[in-house]
């Protein structure tokens, strides 16, 4: 007589490995390099391109170093400059209009603002130098006078967009005014005033071509010259530089913006 064994079915228990999630974390940093990247292989890809031609006496007198640097360094000295008084006088004036409870000097400072940002960047340089004189010092003006906008209004919305409950818990910790507009309020708003500033620089590197107009020098001198006659290389060259400082400044400010900007955020 056979016994009948039942053979119960033996069950594994299999551990499926958890799929780490993909992040950017370890692309952060190429990420960040990357537009530096990007216009070191432009200007390598540029300056082989030019090796290769043959190039005249016209050509030769303006695609050389000492004239390129010369004029990168009016170009950087001039939007940099012009920068750096677009934040001085528009980041007050954008918290003096968000904290002011006047609507005519709220009117007052944005017309004016306006103004400067809807009129065309060539008007604005060639009037002043009708009205005024030719040269740097008047490029500045124009430029200023252009890029101020976005640094007011970025200053004013940066400042409307933190919490009256975050102003009421500075209050009751004693802070005053002043003290809870440096160390809480400008803090949280930075990233956005930063923003308005990248803005406005990126403004400035592209209106400061039109300089070469009243003789404030720039880029602006190889891409008129290779225009008028009829030099591409030379005007291809300038447009490069230019789109690439841009991207460069850009970039700068972004790491700024990024190193300023309260943790949390």
């Amino acid at each position: 007589m056979t016994t009948a064994h039942v053979v119960e079915p033996v069950t594994t228990a299999t551990t499926i490995p958890e799929i780490a999630p993909v992040t950017g974390g370890r692309f952060k940093w190429l990420r960040r390099l990357l537009p530096l990247i990007v216009v070191g292989l432009v200007l390598v890809a540029l300056f082989v391109w030019l090796s290769q031609l043959q190039l005249d006496s016209i050509e030769e007198r303006t695609l050389n170093p000492d004239y390129i640097i010369a004029r990168v360094r009016e170009h950087l000295v001039l939007t940099i400059t012009a920068s750096a008084l677009v934040a001085v006088l528009a980041i007050p004036a954008g918290i003096a209009v968000a904290k002011s409870r006047s609507r005519i000097f709220r009117g007052v400072i944005i017309g004016l603002a306006n103004i400067g940002q809807a009129t065309p960047a060539v008007g604005v340089v060639i009037l002043l130098a009708i009205v005024w004189q030719t040269g740097f010092a008047t490029a500045l003006i124009a430029l200023v006078a252009y890029s101020f906008l976005p640094v007011l209004r970025n200053t004013m919305a940066g400042l409307e967009s933190v919490e009256p409950s975050v102003r009421e818990s500075a209050k009751g910790m004693g802070m005053t005014g002043a003290q809870s507009l440096w160390r809480i309020e400008l803090p949280l708003a930075s990233p956005v005033i930063i923003a308005g500033l990248r803005t406005a620089l990126v403004f400035c590197v592209g209106v400061a071509t039109i300089a070469t107009f009243i003789n404030a020098g720039g880029l602006g001198d190889m891409i008129v010259n290779g225009l008028k006659l009829q030099r591409y290389p030379v005007l291809f060259t300038g447009a490069v530089l230019v789109a690439s400082i841009a991207v460069l400044i850009d970039w700068f400010a972004g790491l700024i913006e990024d190193f300023v900007k309260p943790k949390g955020l």
